[in-house]
């Protein structure tokens, strides 16, 4: 059984274009309409700090604050979450580049950002997330790793492990300091902490492809996954034989790295593939609208996943989630988002557009930084 998560209280302090704002909420999906620039996505950008990482728009934290604002943000939030009644408090504190995150539970400094997936997992899909077929690999695999992060934390954890480790590799390697006590310590570690991150991937998407291929409607077609650029030939090969193959490849490789500048091979140059199933050609061959069907139904089989796995509805942030399709499509994509059992942010232009939400959803007007239900 699927238990929902809620946020019923929301308050932003000097964050974008809000000096003060608060929200009460009643546990339905909330739909904010208002004039683009209004600040709609500002709010929903606020409740994805409620997650770890950067947000949706991956903001510096020196950005975020209000200009002008004598101090860093801060949002709170009330929460119905996995782990019952909480009250999560998070922002930045200091200045230029010394600004730093602050999380606090239930009033208790927080070890870590990784605790807020102990009380809520947030997923979120935006217009600038549109063109991910087209775009670069770097963008599609940050996709496929947020996914994985809904699921495993510490997926976070050892991906900024490896790109510290690489780094260093690559300082070595540029200033032709081949000492082969040091490369090879870094190279081990570099070497468990990327396989373990092509296993996490590789998992990932044998979860959704088995979501996709039971897709109930054909309103959002079905996607095939695959990844390429990594040990594509591993797939049947024990974990730790993995490991050697690949600190064997970065040993022969050092002479050949030092030239070219960077780590030509390992989880960084792996890319995200998908196919439209039911055509059998790949996403960046299709039409846009097409794209973006491909995109929702990815979403909601990942939303549909974090709830069969977790036993929690993830809350959804879906930015100009309607501006795409027509009335009828519209009407299956929100029965199909509150089908997950969890709660949905979802904002446009137009309020008419969400009609066939119904009492369903809690509709609030976003003005000149403004709040009114």
């Amino acid at each position: 059984m699927t238990h929902k998560t809620s946020i019923h209280r929301l308050k932003l302090t000097d964050f974008r274009n809000y000096a003060t704002a608060a929200l009460a909420l009643d546990g339905r999906h909330v739909v904010l309409t208002g004039e683009n620039g209004a600040g709609k996505t500002n709010l929903m950008e606020a409740v994805s700090f409620l997650s770890p990482g950067r947000g949706l728009r991956r903001a510096v934290l020196a950005d975020v604050a209000r200009v002008g604002a004598p101090g860093g943000f801060s949002v709170f939030a009330e929460v119905d979450g996995i782990e019952g009644e909480v009250e999560i408090g998070t922002g930045s504190e200091g200045e230029g580049e010394s600004v730093v995150r602050r999380l606090r539970i239930n009033g208790t400094p927080a070890r870590s950002v990784d605790e807020l997936t102990d009380h809520l997992r947030i997923l979120w899909l935006t217009p600038a997330m549109d063109g991910l077929f087209t775009g670069s690999a770097s963008e599609r695999r940050r996709f496929l790793d947020r996914l994985v992060l809904s699921l495993d934390p510490a997926h976070g954890r050892r991906a900024s492990d490896f790109e510290r480790a690489m780094r260093s590799r690559n300082k070595l390697l540029s200033e032709g300091r081949f000492d082969p006590t040091w490369l090879t310590g870094i190279e081990q570690q570099m070497a468990g902490l990327g396989v373990a991150m092509m296993l996490a991937r590789r998992e990932m998407l044998g979860l959704l492809a088995g979501l996709t291929a039971r897709q109930d409607d054909s309103s959002f077609p079905s996607a095939r996954l695959d990844l390429n650029g990594f040990l594509d030939e591993e797939s049947d090969v024990p974990a730790i034989e993995i490991e050697d193959r690949y600190l064997a490849a970065l040993a022969n490789g050092r002479y050949r790295d030092a030239a070219a500048g960077r780590t030509l091979e390992g989880p960084h140059r792996a890319d995200l593939l998908v196919r439209h199933a039911d055509k059998d050609i790949e996403a960046e061959r299709c039409s846009t609208g097409e794209q973006k069907a491909l995109l929702v139904g990815l979403v909601l089989a990942h939303a549909r996943l974090v709830a069969t796995m977790t036993g929690h509805a993830p809350i959804l942030l879906l930015d100009e989630i309607a501006a795409h399709f027509d009335e009828g499509r519209r009407a299956v994509l929100f029965d199909r988002i509150d089908a997950l059992g969890g709660q949905a942010f979802m904002t446009g232009t137009d309020r008419a557009m969400f009609s066939a939400l119904g009492e369903r959803a809690q509709f609030v007007t976003v003005r000149d930084s403004v709040l009114s239900a």
